[in-house]
C-alpha cells in the first residue's frame, strides 16, 4: 500500500483507477470528504441520493457499494460502511462504522479493480467523521486489496500548521 499527501479527489497514476469512500446507510451525505468529492464530482452525490431513495434498482443497505463513473478513467465507489451517523447531541455507544461491512464490499471493489485492470485510490477510509480505527481499518484493505494484487494508494490530509 502507497501513501501520499495529494487530494484524493485527484487520484494519481495512469490507467482506470477507482476512488472509494465511505457512506453511511441513511442516506446523509454533507460531512467529511463527500464535500471535497462533491465539489469536484456531482455525480457521486447525484447517484447516491438517488441510490437511497430506492430509484436506481440496486439495493441500498449497509455492506453494498455503489460504482458511479465521473472520468474516461475514474469511477466512484459509494461504499456503505457506516451505520447511522455520528451526532454531537445524541453520543452513540460505538462510533457509526462497521468494519464487516466495509471488509464485505472492498472484496467487491476488489473484483471490480481487478475487472477493470484499476488502482483504487482512497482517503482513510472510515476513520474519519465514521469513527473507525485506522489500525483495524488498514489490515482490512491489504486482507481484501493489496494482498490479491491490487495497488493501494491512501491518501493522507496533510498536517495542518497549528497557529
Amino acid at each position: 500500500m502507497f501513501r501520499n499527501l495529494y487530494d484524493a479527489t485527484q487520484p494519481q497514476g495512469d490507467g482506470p483507477k477507482l476512488l472509494v469512500h465511505v457512506c453511511n446507510d441513511i442516506g446523509a451525505w454533507g460531512r467529511g470528504f463527500v464535500l471535497a468529492l462533491s465539489q469536484r464530482f456531482r455525480a457521486p452525490e447525484t447517484e447516491f441520493k438517488r441510490w437511497a431513495a430506492g430509484e436506481t434498482g440496486q439495493p441500498y443497505a449497509l455492506g453494498e457499494v455503489q460504482f458511479v463513473p465521473v472520468a474516461p478513467d475514474l469511477v466512484v465507489a459509494n461504499l456503505v460502511g457506516q451505520h447511522d451517523i455520528a451526532r454531537k447531541n445524541r453520543p452513540a455507544p460505538q462510533p457509526p462504522v462497521r468494519y464487516e461491512a466495509i471488509r464485505t464490499r472492498l472484496a467487491r471493489v476488489r473484483r471490480e479493480a481487478q475487472q477493470q485492470g484499476a488502482t483504487v485510490h482512497m482517503p482513510r477510509i472510515g476513520a474519519g467523521v465514521a469513527g473507525g480505527d485506522w489500525a483495524i481499518i488498514e489490515p482490512i484493505i491489504e486482507d481484501e486489496l493489496t494482498r490479491h494484487g491490487v495497488h493501494v494508494t491512501v491518501y493522507d490530509l496533510p498536517a495542518q500548521d497549528p497557529q
